[in-house]
C-alpha cells in the first residue's frame, strides 16, 4: 500500500485526513484509544508535546541573520488576525437588535472567535506550505492566545474597559521557548540543525491526529447555525485577509490564510470577559457554545479552505529554504 503517497496527492493531506480521523473517533468511539499508557499518550494526549517539538525543529531551521522577515510575519498575521476580527464584531454590535444578537450571532462570540488563531493548525499547515521562519512566525501569533485581545477589541468601541490579570505574559514565553532552544541549538551547530530539520515534517500527522482527537462534531449541533456561520467566517474573512495581505507584500500567501481559525482556547474567553464585567453574564453561556461551534467549524474547514487555494495555484513551493540559508 502506499499510504504516504496517497496522503500526497490531497492538498494537506499529512495534516487534513489524520485530523478528520481523529475527530471521527473522537465523536463516535471516544473512550477507544484513551485506555491510558503509551498508547493514549501518543494518540490523544501528545498534541502540546508533539507541536512543542515541531516548534523547537523549527526554529533550529532559522539562522539569526534572517529572523527579521519570522517578527514581521508574525506581526502582520497578528494585526490582520485581530482588524478583521474586531471590525466584523463592531458592525455586528452596531447592527444588534434589542436581544443584544446580530442574526442570531453574539458579537462577543464573533469577536472571540475572529480573533484567537487556533495555533496547531496554523503549525501543521505551514509545516507543508511554509518555510522555518513562516512556522517561527507563530511564536508573535501566539500573542491572541485567551481573552486579552477580545477585551481590547472591546474597550476600543466602549463595551468595556481594561482589567488586569486576563493576559499572562508566562503564557507567551511558555511558547516562545522552544523556539529560542531550537534556534540556539541550530546556531550553535549546523550538524544539529540538519538533524533537527529531518524529524519536523514526520511529526506533523501525529500531532494533527492527536489535535483531531479533541474535536467533537456534537459541538457543531450545540452551538446551533449561528455558531456554524462564525466559523465559516473565521475562515473566510480572516483567512481570505492574510492571504491577500501576504500575497501584496510578495509572502507565501497560504501562510497568510493558514490563521483563518478559531482556537479551542477560545471557547473560556466569554467567560473570562463575564467574569470582568458582569454586564456580559447574559450572554456568556451562548457565546460560549457558538465560540465552541465555530472551533469544530474552523477545524474542518480551514485545512479544505486550505487545499482549495493550493489546487487553485495558490501556492508556489520555493526550491529553497531562505531561513535555513
Amino acid at each position: 500500500m502506499q499510504i504516504k503517497r496517497s496522503l500526497e496527492r490531497i492538498p494537506g493531506g499529512m495534516m487534513v485526513v489524520p485530523l478528520l480521523l481523529g475527530a471521527l473517533i473522537n465523536t463516535f468511539a471516544p473512550d477507544i484509544l484513551r485506555i491510558g499508557n503509551f498508547t493514549q499518550a501518543l494518540f490523544v494526549d501528545s498534541a502540546g508535546a508533539l507541536i512543542a517539538l515541531f516548534l523547537l525543529c523549527a526554529g533550529a531551521q532559522i539562522n539569526l541573520r534572517n529572523i527579521g522577515p519570522a517578527l514581521g510575519k508574525g506581526t502582520t498575521l497578528l494585526a490582520v488576525k485581530w482588524i478583521v476580527g474586531a471590525g466584523v464584531g463592531l458592525l455586528a454590535y452596531m447592527l444588534a437588535g434589542t436581544s443584544g444578537l446580530f442574526l442570531g450571532m453574539v458579537p462577543l462570540a464573533i469577536i472571540a472567535a475572529m480573533t484567537n488563531s487556533n495555533g496547531g493548525l496554523y503549525v501543521a499547515i505551514v509545516g507543508q506550505y511554509g518555510t522555518a521562519e513562516d512556522r517561527a512566525a507563530y511564536s508573535v501569533l501566539a500573542l491572541n492566545d485567551g481573552p486579552f485581545l477580545t477585551m481590547v477589541a472591546l474597550s476600543i468601541f466602549g463595551a468595556m474597559g481594561f482589567v488586569d490579570g486576563l493576559f499572562s505574559i508566562v503564557s507567551f514565553i511558555s511558547v516562545l521557548l522552544p523556539v529560542v532552544v531550537g534556534m540556539i541549538l541550530g546556531n550553535l551547530d549546523e550538524d544539529m540543525r540538519d538533524f533537527l530539520g529531518r524529524g519536523s515534517a514526520m511529526l506533523i500527522p501525529f500531532f494533527a491526529f492527536a489535535l483531531g482527537m479533541g474535536i467533537d462534531f456534537g459541538a457543531i449541533i450545540e452551538g446551533g447555525l449561528a455558531g456554524i456561520v462564525i466559523g465559516i467566517m473565521t475562515t473566510l474573512f480572516t483567512g481570505t485577509a492574510g492571504y491577500l495581505v501576504f500575497r501584496a507584500l510578495k509572502w507565501n500567501p497560504i501562510v497568510g490564510a493558514a490563521e483563518g481559525s478559531t482556537a479551542g482556547n477560545a471557547v473560556a474567553t466569554p467567560l473570562a470577559i463575564a467574569a470582568a464585567n458582569p454586564a456580559f453574564h447574559a450572554v456568556a453561556q451562548l457565546a460560549t457554545v457558538q465560540v465552541a461551534a465555530s472551533t469544530v467549524t474552523t477545524a474542518i474547514l480551514l485545512p479544505l479552505y486550505i487545499s482549495f487555494l493550493v489546487s487553485r495555484g495558490g501556492f508556489t513551493e520555493t526550491a529553497e529554504d531562505p531561513a535555513a540559508s
